[in-house]
């Protein structure tokens, strides 16, 4: 069954390839298309499209699809284009001529479209939800190790003292920024297009704001052609900010996999949580942290798919919108995947004592000795050339013993105030 037949056949080599894998891809939107089905029913009732009676028909009708779903019984068959045209056969399979009205004022595209925001909506919701879980582990590992020295690098050259704390509520204050662009992408598709049809309107007089109540929208994408227009726009939104929450996990996923490394060996994880070798019995190799790199990496160059596939085209629909939802969908699932394991192994992690009087970490104090003598009296100038003056010919002996102070700062995390910062 296609919404578009007009009882002319099509070439299947035509149809496989307009289709694609569309059946298998839109099991994750099919819930969303009830929902917003059984609003667009509501308010075809009120517009007198459907009588009272037609309306309990179609809710009830829907209800058995919405619990098909939620069973993980609803297929949708290879006779079926996608799931809109597999709801629309189910409704006038069991109530007749009633199920077909079910269309009536509203287009494919903008049925797509409200099922995308929907599903988009809800799945930004999830992964912010995750990634609070993971903020929460990274402030309660900086809390636990924040005494624990860890060598500061630049240029992946000893630098100055650093901790656990610092490095563990850094991540975690990064993640607040991605919170932040996750929270843009909810505001920008928690507009209801429904109702913009196949990006014109309709001359009938449905209520678009009744619609926009039903499915709990924020609110409305009044101009159809923008509704229309938002195809594209919105996933590029998306995976901009998925791409971000991906670069600090990447980078994350990197320090682990630098620093358990035998020529750092700051951390290690338990045996179960590594991976061998098939031919050297020695190795504990950072898989799991390894393939979160990589996956993170893959997710981040969706933003480049999406700008490419959508870039120069005009206003109004095109097919080439039908390309985004696959790898959209696939991110989604992918991204959820890496916030669990990270936050159930992060959990697991094994910080090992660092000793700070082994010669290779010799100058991590250079600045801080620096300062006082600074605090001393001398000029800035005058303390960075006698301490590094020592540090050339060989006398420089380090002074561990300086605090920092200051908000942010080694000994000063700052954790209460950087878990109050994380959006609501």
């Amino acid at each position: 069954m296609k919404l578009w037949d007009k009882g002319i056949s099509i070439d299947k080599k035509i149809e496989q390839f307009t289709v694609g894998n569309d059946r298998e891809i839109d099991i994750h939107i099919a819930k969303y298309d009830v929902i917003a089905s059984r609003a667009h029913a509501i308010m075809l009732q009120k517009i007198g499209i459907l009588s009272e009676v037609e309306l309990e028909k179609l809710l009830s009708g829907l209800q058995v699809l919405a619990d098909q779903i939620e069973a993980g019984t609803f297929v949708i068959d290879a006779q079926f284009e996608d799931v809109h045209s597999k709801i629309e056969y189910e409704l006038t399979k069991s109530l007749g001529d009633v199920g077909k009205k079910i269309h009536t004022a509203r287009s494919r595209n903008d049925q797509v479209l409200v099922a995308l925001h929907l599903y988009y909506k809800e799945e930004l919701s999830v992964v912010k939800d995750k990634t609070k879980t993971l903020f929460n582990t990274l402030l309660n590992q900086a809390e636990t190790y924040k005494d624990k020295v860890l060598p500061g690098y630049t240029h992946l050259q000893v630098a100055m003292p650093s901790s656990f704390g610092l490095w563990f509520s850094a991540y975690a204050e990064l993640m607040i920024d991605d919170v932040f662009l996750l929270d843009a992408a909810i505001k920008t598709v928690d507009q209801n297009p429904l109702g913009s049809a196949a990006g014109y309107g309709s001359s009938f007089p449905i209520d678009r704001e009744l619609t926009t109540n039903e499915m709990d929208f924020a609110t409305l994408k009044y101009n159809v052609v923008a509704a229309q227009m938002g195809r594209g726009k919105n996933e590029r939104t998306i995976a901009a900010a998925l791409g971000g929450l991906s670069n600090t996990m990447a980078r994350f996923a990197m320090d682990v996999c630098l620093y358990m490394s035998q020529n750092f060996g700051f951390i290690s994880f338990p045996d179960e949580l590594t991976t061998g070798s098939s031919i050297m019995p020695h190795k504990k190799n950072p898989d799991v942290f390894e393939l979160i790199r990589g996956k993170c990496n893959k997710i981040q160059a969706l933003q480049s798919e999406m700008i490419l596939i959508t870039n120069n085209l005009p206003s109004g629909y095109h097919r080439d919108f039908q390309l985004l939802k696959e790898n959209m969908i696939a991110a989604f699932e992918e991204i959820k995947d890496i916030l669990d394991i990270f936050n159930y192994s992060i959990q697991q992690i094994i910080v090992k004592d660092i000793d700070i009087n082994d010669d290779k970490y010799k100058y991590l104090f250079t600045v801080d000795n620096i300062n006082t003598l600074v605090v001393e009296g001398q000029t800035f100038r005058e303390a960075y050339q006698k301490i590094g003056g020592q540090v050339q010919d060989g006398t420089y002996v380090p002074d561990t013993s300086k605090k920092h102070t200051h908000a942010g700062s080694i000994h000063n995390l700052c954790l209460d105030k950087i878990r109050g910062k994380f959006p609501s």
